[in-house]
């Protein structure tokens, strides 16, 4: 997945005059907390070189696992539309830009960001890159805990944002979030050990509350994997040439893994089964590990299957099976 065209001239324009080294040593310093980080942990940007090195590395990435968290929302939504996003710890907008990019009937965003210098490159972004959604977005100054009620709108996104606080307020943020989303309710961690404990931990909160589950999960019962296991899904992501210079890689793209949850006001289509790893083509069958609505299951698809080798040979990890 590539980044809106402006967007990327925008980040670019922004960065044009950046020490590149100093960058790459911020980008460094940020891709090793990420991948360290736990729930309470704390928001890991601290100086203007660290927000650079975010819009370069992580803003790509945030943007690709919200598009790909959004999808099964829109393809379960039909004909009913979003007009609203409020997107809490938007930092500098990536969720928003990414429900532009899949709700095409969007209207208004409303971001809430606690890092006066995250907003003002999110609407330094918006202006640079003349997109009128988001030039004309409503920014709140404000941490997500102390912002009460939050606005109401359509579709509420809490992208990586959750795991900065303590469990009991990410909990009280949740519920928050939940009561303001007229439609549904889509929250996106990092897809680590500790991101999913907090998306479990999250997805049993909801449940109680009687919330309809749409994805990834095909039930609302306990998640059937085992302790030492978490569920996660990658989306890649295609890596500019200051990105891989950045990285310090020679290839063109990088996997970012996630967990998600889509929660819906009313009950929508959900899928009967989701594949949770990368299916094992061989010569003549595909293996396919799927979580069912009643149990964890591992299937082959044969050729001589004609109702599903197409689907299979065509499947991703994180689809839905059967496909839609």
């Amino acid at each position: 997945m590539q980044l809106p065209t402006e967007l990327g001239y925008a980040i670019e324009q922004i960065l044009a005059d950046t020490d590149r080294r100093e960058l790459a040593r911020a980008a460094a310093e940020l891709s090793a907390q990420y991948r360290a980080r736990t729930p309470q942990q704390g928001a890991f940007i601290r100086s203007a070189l660290h927000r650079h090195a975010y819009i370069a590395v992580r803003l790509p990435a945030t943007y690709a696992a919200v598009c790909a968290a959004l999808t099964p929302l829109a393809q379960a939504l039909s004909g009913e539309q979003i007009a609203t996003l409020l997107d809490l710890g938007a930092g500098s907008g990536s969720a928003s830009w990414a429900a532009q990019n899949i709700f095409a009937k969007l209207e208004s965003c409303t971001l809430l960001e606690r890092d006066p210098e995250l907003v003002a490159l999110g609407r330094t972004l918006a202006q640079s890159a003349d997109n009128p959604l988001l030039q004309q977005a409503h920014w709140l100054e404000t941490d997500l805990y102390s912002a009460h009620p939050f606005p109401a709108s359509d579709l509420v996104v809490a992208s990586y944002a959750l795991n900065e606080l303590s469990e009991d307020a990410a909990i009280a943020v949740l519920l928050r979030a939940w009561t303001a989303a007229r439609i549904a309710l889509v929250i996106v961690e990092p897809g680590t050990q500790a991101g999913f404990a907090l998306i479990k931990k999250l997805r049993n909160e909801l449940v109680k509350t009687g919330a309809y589950l749409l994805a990834p999960c095909p039930h609302a019962t306990d998640c059937l994997l085992p302790a030492d296991d978490w569920c996660h899904f990658a989306q890649r992501v295609e890596r500019t040439s200051l990105h891989r210079s950045l990285k310090g890689g020679d290839l063109g793209h990088e996997d970012e893994k996630f967990s998600y949850l889509v929660f819906t006001k009313q009950p929508l289509a959900a899928t009967s089964a989701r594949i949770l790893r990368h299916p094992q083509r061989r010569s003549g069958h595909i293996h396919l590990s799927l979580c069912t609505k009643e149990d964890l299951a591992q299937i082959t698809v044969t050729r001589s299957d004609k109702l599903h080798w197409k689907d299979a040979r065509k499947a991703q990890w994180g689809d839905s099976w059967p496909a839609p």
